[in-house]
This record gives C-alpha cells, sequence and structure tokens, in this order.
C-alpha cells in the first residue's frame, strides 16, 4: 500500500509543497492542514469517538466525533463530508465551520479546520478508524479533562470554543 501524501500549508492555509505522512508525524513540525467535525445530539451532548488501537496517532484514546488529514487537491468542506462518512457511515450532513488554528504537539503541527453539526441519527463505525462512540455531557468531558483520556487535539478544541457560552448556541443550532 502506497504511503498517503498530505499537503504542506502555510498558516492561512495556501498549499506551499507536499510531504509523506510518516515525515509530517515525525517530529518534523511540518504544517499539515485536517478537520475536526464536533457532533452534538440536540439535548447538546457531543459525540466522541475512541480511536482505534491501530492507529499511529494517539491511540485508544477518546477524539473529536470525526477527524482527519484533507487530501491534496481537496478543500476542508469536502474533507469534513468525506471523513465524516469514511468514520461514521454519515451522509447528508450540513456541516458549520467554527474556526481554524494550529495544533502543535510533541510529534506534529496541523492546520485545524473545524465544524459542528447537529445529528440524532444512527453512526456505522468503521472499525479500522474507531473502537467506539458515545455521546458526552459537557460536564462529563470537563471532568476528564488533563487526565490523558482524550487526545491532545480534541483538548484544544474544547478548551478553545467548544466550552464557551456562545457554545450554547452551537449545541442549540438546527
Amino acid at each position: 500500500m502506497q504511503e498517503e501524501i498530505f499537503p504542506l500549508v502555510d498558516e492561512s492555509g495556501n498549499v506551499i509543497g507536499q510531504a509523506p505522512r510518516s515525515v509530517c508525524h515525525n517530529g518534523s513540525k511540518l504544517l499539515h492542514p485536517v478537520i475536526h467535525l464536533h457532533i452534538f445530539n440536540s439535548k447538546g451532548e457531543l459525540y466522541l469517538q475512541k480511536r482505534a488501537a491501530t492507529k499511529d496517532m494517539q491511540p485508544n484514546k477518546w477524539d473529536s466525533s470525526v477527524a482527519g488529514h484533507i487530501d491534496l487537491n481537496e478543500t476542508p468542506e469536502a474533507a469534513v463530508l468525506r471523513e465524516a462518512d469514511e468514520e461514521l457511515g454519515l451522509s447528508g450532513i450540513s456541516p458549520r465551520y467554527i474556526d481554524k488554528y494550529i495544533i502543535e504537539t510533541e510529534r506534529e503541527q496541523e492546520l485545524s479546520y473545524c465544524f459542528y453539526t447537529v445529528y440524532d441519527g444512527d453512526f456505522i463505525l468503521n472499525e479500522e478508524e474507531v473502537a467506539d462512540g458515545k455521546f458526552w455531557t459537557i460536564s462529563d468531558i470537563q471532568e476528564q479533562l488533563g487526565k490523558n483520556v482524550f487526545t491532545e487535539n480534541f483538548e484544544l478544541d474544547f478548551n478553545n470554543f467548544l466550552k464557551k457560552p456562545r457554545d450554547n448556541q452551537i449545541r442549540n443550532c438546527k
């Protein structure tokens, strides 16, 4: 199987090159774009997925509802729909853009495009990507922050905008 090639971007999201997945994840800190989709139900609970044990980055941790890399020549909007279908079997959703910002961890640097949607239907988990999934209350998430339960990326999203008062509008939006 051929290794994935990721676009490299500047801080504004303009493509400036490309590199293999292994190079982007080896501590090089080459900035590459990703999407995070946060799925709320009509009760205001946030769906999180547990990453499969076989994932190369942060296995067995709870993460954003959907998270994935943006392919070469793909828009963030197309990537969020593709990843939602690949990971959770979702189609026909209408993600709304929240924000983008740079996430830097020990091994990588990503330009994260964050979206949300409200959805009360069923999920079909891709077992190669996702070990489990469930809706969490915001207070249950807050109780587990900093305890090595969640991915670093999800905790950054949560602390940056998912727990803020304005997100009551996000959670109640239809």
